[in-house]
């Protein structure tokens, strides 16, 4: 699958000003399967959005290149894709007049951790006043706030503070940090090191080792290359030569996916195949709740196959007829690639 997004792009710094937002399918090979063996009048499969923002500089933390506007889009966002230039190119300028993507990336981190400090402290002053009455809610909020603090003053990303889970959402979630945003490091390479990486990329994934982040390989020029072609088999003939089975871009539409703690499940019919998005550990109501809010409201059950038994028998009447489908109630956790059909009563 080939993704077509086109966003403004020039030899200079701040070419882009306001977002650009693509929304873009979710490479998925079981939705092509499952249209195959059913034949269905249409097929909808899953999708993301991505938002293309403008690069941050320092300062911006406090309003530098327009860096409360940008800081503020970043904000919106459910994950971060922070794209590092891992590329020589004299034709091609750079903000801080060298290529150095551990300098960038510390760049940014420092700006998006001043932000967050400022407002952790800000919720800490009103926090403070309801401590001092001896509110032990408050009290607990008060320590987790501190221990926020510290670690922003330190030069640590909020999503690298160990909080149990239950406090992050009580009492981190709120505040809409955007260091507590998952993250994935997109290395922007030249073609020649689309496959192995190179130097840049290797001192990439040294200096984040420790956060728990994916760190992936794109050559950007080469992928809006690939898009530029129409031809399938010109296409396959172009990553053929450098390489690669399939576009950077279908992989890092997936990655971005799993980002997000999201999975597929589908539905299949003859008047649609289709992917649904639903978080990771959500249960059979809530995945109903995806097409329709009266289907989780009178949710009864679900009709469940797994995707490889529903391919191994071909359809799903043959899969009944073998006793292979199962009936879920509302404690079932749906999985990734899950065939579902649900009963309900409104």
């Amino acid at each position: 699958m080939f993704i077509k997004c086109q966003a403004q792009s020039a030899n200079f710094p701040f070419c882009t000003i306001e977002p650009n937002v693509g929304v873009v399918n979710v490479p998925d090979p079981r939705l092509s399967k499952l249209e195959e063996l059913v034949q269905p009048e249409k097929v909808i499969p899953a999708t993301v959005e991505i938002v293309d923002i403008a690069g941050l500089v320092k300062g911006a933390s406090k309003g530098e290149g327009l860096g409360n506007q940008f800081l503020g889009n970043i904000r919106e966002t459910d994950a971060i894709i922070h794209v590092l230039r891992c590329f020589e190119n004299d034709n091609i300028v750079h903000v801080d007049g060298s290529v150095d993507p551990i300098r960038d990336k510390e760049t940014i981190d420092i700006e998006l951790q001043l932000k967050d400090l400022e407002t952790v402290e800000k919720k800490l002053e009103k926090v403070k006043r309801a401590a001092k009455t001896g509110n032990k809610e408050a009290q607990k909020e008060l320590a987790i706030l501190e221990q926020l603090k510290e670690a922003l003053e330190s030069g640590t990303s909020v999503r690298a503070v160990e909080i149990d889970q239950d406090d992050r959402d009580e009492f981190v979630k709120p505040l809409q940090l955007i260091t507590d945003k998952p993250v994935l490091y997109l290395c922007n390479v030249n073609d020649d090191a689309a496959v192995s990486g190179n130097d840049y990329v290797e001192q990439v994934k040294e200096a984040v080792k420790n956060e728990n982040a994916e760190v992936l390989v794109l050559a950007v020029g080469t992928e809006a290359d690939i898009n530029e072609l129409d031809d399938y088999e010109e296409r396959q003939m172009f990553l053929a030569d450098i390489g690669l089975e399939e576009p950077g871009s279908a992989k890092l539409i997936r990655s971005a996916y799993k980002l997000l703690n999201q999975q597929t499940y589908f539905t299949a019919g003859v008047k649609e195949v289709r992917a649904w998005t639903v978080n990771i550990g959500a249960t059979a109501p809530q995945a109903a709740g995806v097409i329709h809010t009266d289907f989780e409201k009178g949710f009864i059950r679900a009709e469940v196959i797994k995707y490889d038994t529903y391919v191994e028998y071909g359809s799903e009447q043959k899969v009944k007829e073998a006793g292979k489908l199962k009936v879920e109630g509302k404690e079932y956790i749906v999985q990734d690639g899950d065939v579902m059909h649900f009963l309900f009563n409104v």
